[in-house]
């Protein structure tokens, strides 16, 4: 974790190094903006693309393979791709005991499509023996729309984001039932799956099925981002 002073020539960076990533134009020189370093889990999926999208709203992204990276976040972020494929993945890397021990802690994080599916505490549709990190408190059905050539965009209103979010699903599961601790933040629309939802926050866990990171609007990471400065601060 670092801060930042934010300046009208833009950011100026107090403790750290790596100014660019961080660079605000025409800000006005206010209090301190805690700059989060924020792993991605790099076994599988868009890892690029979320350290791009993570970066581009102030956080310093890393790719997160082993423990003592993982020692080194703030909080991590579960990218999308086959939830069975992460799970051995995690094991083989001797992840997963670490992570779920850091989210017992109550370190941040988000999932998109195949990371919904290891956030949640229960999962339907499942291959034997497939376990899951945990964390909200919601029951999660893998691939509920459908196969790869079923998939589909749409544009979501999502609780804290002004304006529509173009949403991406690829064999995306969704939320069948949501426990009292958890908030939902979005359902689809309009459409056969009219009424699925598709975005929970509890706590400092965010999930969605979709992937905001292949759109270029890096809106949900920014709400990514501010739940995890709220949480560290």
């Amino acid at each position: 974790m670092r801060e930042v002073q934010v300046g009208r020539a833009g950011v100026e960076v107090v403790e750290g190094h790596n100014a660019g990533a961080y660079v605000v134009t025409g800000a006005r020189l206010d209090s301190p903006v805690v700059t989060v370093t924020v792993g991605v889990l790099a076994l599988q999926g868009d890892v690029r693309e979320h350290v791009h999208a993570l970066e581009s709203v102030g956080a310093h992204a890393v790719p997160v393979r082993r423990q003592r990276e993982l020692d080194t976040v703030d909080a991590l972020v579960i990218p999308g791709g086959e939830s069975t494929t992460i799970d051995k993945l995690l094991r083989a890397f001797e992840l997963f005991g670490p992570v779920q021990e850091r989210l017992r802690d109550g370190m941040p994080a988000y999932g998109s499509c195949a990371g919904m599916i290891l956030l949640a505490d229960r999962v339907l549709g499942g291959i034997e023996g497939q376990q899951t990190l945990g964390g909200i408190d919601v029951t999660v059905r893998r691939n509920a729309f459908g196969r790869q050539v079923e998939s589909f965009e749409t544009d979501l209103d999502i609780a804290g984001i002004d304006g529509p979010v173009h949403g991406v699903f690829i064999r995306a599961p969704w939320v069948e039932e949501v426990g009292p601790a958890a908030t939902v933040l979005a359902r689809v629309e309009s459409g056969p799956a009219a009424g699925r939802i598709v975005a929970v926050r509890q706590g400092p866990l965010l999930v969605t099925s979709f992937h905001p990171e292949v759109t270029g609007d890096t809106r949900v990471h920014q709400l990514f981002v501010e739940i995890v400065r709220d949480t560290v601060q």
